[in-house]
């Protein structure tokens, strides 16, 4: 390989002219459940938002601008940022290829990051197209590529990560890394598996952008044929042959996060942790949860970022009350006369349950004649106190036509 922990050991003066150590915290909750220390390195806590910056600062901060007419690189967010922030620093004009679909916070802060002498082109429907245009621009316009993870001083970037989890935290036993393309298991691998072999790295994929385990079957890299998930930041098809070969190298096991995992991760991150995380920020901590506990303490989760848009965060967070129980909607038939939608209310007022929204609706189809539905968006306790809430107001003679659905799985509930 072209890079190891000599190269990340001399980025950190590159880096820390845009980045800084972030907190290396225990999650005393997760410690509790796990029976040993589970800490979160705090990657969303970069003054850009993810640890994206480390390796734009050392890929960036090392060209002459007097010799590069600009910069240009591809991105489904963050990279973007951290290229936008450390091309104004070196005084290098950038442009910022993204595709269609990323989020408006993302090319918004990407723009507001890099200033005037940066341009953000929308192009393609994924990763790999907005990059095979970022390719070919650079071909046109002689600037300089910096690629988000296939890059040697991109990957030392990313690595002074791993020197700072030896610095604040000793050897770690296990560390779960987000992996898209692999830069960032790359650097962690070579500034902490070079020197300490005996420490876990688990690579952790969305399971709709999963490249890193059929690549370790195949023994090559393996695009994956379609990728869908929440997490953008990993939203990679695969890896390249550089950072597979590092992935092969240093992740002693390779794992898969469902989007309902890393959604509930999300929730649990913002109720329990006290702290927000996007998609690929949150995919170590659903492994935790959901898939591979840890082994050998202590056990780190690097939650690489937080950009999350508002609204995606709402939609996230309304889903998971309903999950956990917290929010049920019931469905009713009541007569069609005065008092009757009253007496529905009033009696899960006595339940102890809040009304969040009201519908009525009179020409159901399933309605009979002086009959009409009423849908309640109602706030619960737990799912128990929904249940328990559903089977009392059926008690009480109101006829109900839905039940509480079905979960795949158990969301983490408040504490």
């Amino acid at each position: 390989m072209d890079f190891g922990r000599k190269d990340v050991l001399a980025a950190r003066e590159r880096v820390y002219r845009l980045a800084y150590s972030t907190p290396l915290v225990e999650e005393d909750p997760l410690s509790e459940r796990f029976g040993g220390k589970v800490l979160s390195k705090l990657e969303n806590l970069q003054g850009s938002g993810s640890f994206k910056i480390r390796g734009a600062a050392s890929k960036v901060l090392s060209l002459d601008p007097e010799k590069v007419r600009g910069v240009i690189a591809a991105s489904a967010g963050n990279h973007a940022r951290g290229v936008a922030r450390a091309a104004r620093l070196a005084g290098i004009p950038a442009t910022l290829v993204m595709p269609v679909w990323a989020p408006v916070s993302k090319s918004a802060a990407a723009q507001r990051e890099g200033g005037e002498s940066t341009r953000i082109i929308l192009h393609g429907e994924t990763f790999e197209e907005a990059s095979r245009h970022a390719l070919a621009l650079a071909k046109e316009s002689g600037f300089a590529v910096v690629h988000p993870f296939d890059d040697p001083l991109v990957i030392a970037g990313q690595g002074t990560l791993g020197l700072e989890l030896l610095d604040a935290g000793g050897i770690p036993g296990t560390i779960y890394v987000p992996v898209g393309g692999g830069g960032l298991l790359a650097g962690i691998g070579a500034a902490v598996k070079e020197k300490h072999p005996e420490a876990e790295l688990v690579a952790v994929q969305a399971e709709g952008a999963s490249s890193l385990l059929p690549s370790l079957e195949a023994g090559r890299p393996v695009a994956c044929p379609q990728v869908r998930t929440i997490a953008d930041g990993i939203a990679v098809a695969g890896m390249s042959e550089r950072t597979f070969e590092a992935a092969r190298r240093y992740a002693d096991e390779a794992v898969t996060v469902e989007d309902e995992e890393i959604a509930a991760a999300i929730l649990y991150a913002l109720e329990e942790m006290k702290t927000t995380l996007e998609g690929a920020g949150a995919a170590p901590l659903a492994a935790l949860l959901y898939k591979r506990p840890p082994k050998k303490f202590p056990a780190v989760m690097v939650l690489s970022g937080g950009n999350i848009d508002v609204n995606f965060l709402a939609q996230i967070t309304e889903r998971g009350l309903f999950r956990s129980g917290r929010l049920v909607r019931l469905r009713f038939l009541v007569m069609d006369r005065p008092g009757s939608l009253a007496a529905l209310l009033a009696a899960v007022a006595r339940e102890r349950s809040n009304v969040v929204s009201i519908e009525h609706d009179r020409l159901p189809p399933d309605c009979p004649p002086g009959s009409s539905a009423v849908v309640l968006l109602l706030e619960t306790r737990d799912r128990a106190h929904g249940e328990e809430l559903a089977a009392r107001l059926s008690d009480q003679g109101f006829r109900q036509t839905n039940g509480l659905p079905k979960m795949p799985f158990a969301w983490p509930t408040p504490r």
